[in-house]
């Protein structure tokens, strides 16, 4: 699943959801005590298994070794993995389609439920509001929009952060890369329909 960080993050350079250096994925498998992420700036069209730092987690904390920089949004990432009890991947991205979606103005979970296709196999939950990138309140608010539980359950698999992306849980890189694809094709229809938010 390693080489699928790395192919996740091409395709989604391919598909101009990032720029070179942006998006970020992480990945916790059963019962380990090991968060796999992607490093600080680093060129995701040539992302790696080598490249990927692995933190170790030490008395429910995330330790990154040191001369590695992982991720600017590792607070995000880490409430969402930490109390997963099964193997968990955490996709972020810029979904083009998405985030000018929520800039028009959608509510993108009532926008979802108009789309049975996607509501069929993607949970869409509340959009986040504008908040700063890597900042501790944009990991603590989109924790609470997925609907993460102690017990470690989510209540949806994905939610946009406005002005900003979108963040996608399922149980590995491809899967949540589907969730972000389905949202990010209603919204591109909807942009192109010309219909306005209500």
């Amino acid at each position: 699943m390693l080489t699928a960080i790395g192919d996740v993050m091409r395709k989604s350079y391919e598909r101009g959801w990032i720029t070179t250096r942006d998006g970020n994925i992480s990945l916790r498998k059963t019962g380990s005590n090991t968060l796999y992420i992607t490093p600080s700036g680093w060129r995701k069209t040539i992302i790696h298994p080598e490249h990927i730092v692995k933190c170790k987690i030490v008395d429910g904390d995330v330790i990154v070794p040191g001369g590695k920089a992982a991720s600017g949004e590792l607070h995000m990432h880490w409430l969402l993995q930490r109390h997963s009890m099964k193997t968990r991947a955490v996709v972020h991205l810029h979904a083009t389609h998405i985030v000018a979606a929520m800039f028009a103005g959608w509510d993108l979970q009532e926008l979802a439920r108009q789309f049975p296709e996607v509501n069929r196999y993607t949970r869409v939950g509340p959009n986040v509001p504008v908040l700063p990138a890597t900042s501790r309140e944009l990991g603590d608010v989109t924790g609470v929009n997925l609907g993460c539980l102690p017990d470690g359950s989510v209540g949806y698999d994905i939610v946009g952060q406005a002005n900003h992306g979108v963040c996608a849980v399922a149980g590995d890189p491809w899967s949540a890369f589907e969730h972000v694809e389905r949202l990010d094709h209603i919204c591109e229809i909807v942009l192109k329909s010309g219909v306005k938010p209500t």
